[in-house]
């Protein structure tokens, strides 16, 4: 199936769904009160998804692999800012899990797309080129 829409891709599900998990964790709480800390994770949260849609919107696989790598790179860090929360005891190891588990899924299923994206421009350039 062709998305149509950025809203269609796997990927960006789980980001959005792994967004309003952290929204919901650092609503209430000591995590509300840090407002830098609170601020920081909601940013590398939003940055995951916010990119995933920009990089649809370029129609081009190497831009969009390259929005794609982005996105990682914010989950990953919304991965150490959860675990940043745990010893800052704003949040719990369990109070965490489903949203850990969904960046697990989010990164799994993003690194698909991403080898998707770069096998596409691979396709491209092993094309033989025509003769004049």
């Amino acid at each position: 199936m062709i998305a149509q829409r950025y809203e269609d891709l796997e990927a960006w599900q789980l980001a959005d769904e792994l967004r309003r998990e952290v929204l919901a964790l650092t609503e209430t709480g000591p995590a509300s009160r840090d407002f830098k800390f609170r601020d920081q994770i909601r940013d590398a949260v939003s940055s995951a998804a916010r990119n995933i849609a920009e990089g649809f919107g370029r129609y081009h696989p190497p831009d969009f692999a390259r929005f794609m790598q982005y996105s990682l790179s914010s989950t990953m860090e919304t991965q150490d800012l959860l675990t940043d929360g745990i010893e800052r005891r704003y949040f719990t190891e369990q109070t965490t899990n489903p949203a850990r588990d969904l960046a697990k899924r989010s990164l799994q299923v993003s690194k698909g797309l991403i080898r998707y994206l770069k096998s596409c421009r691979n396709r491209r350039s092993k094309r033989p080129r025509a003769s004049a």
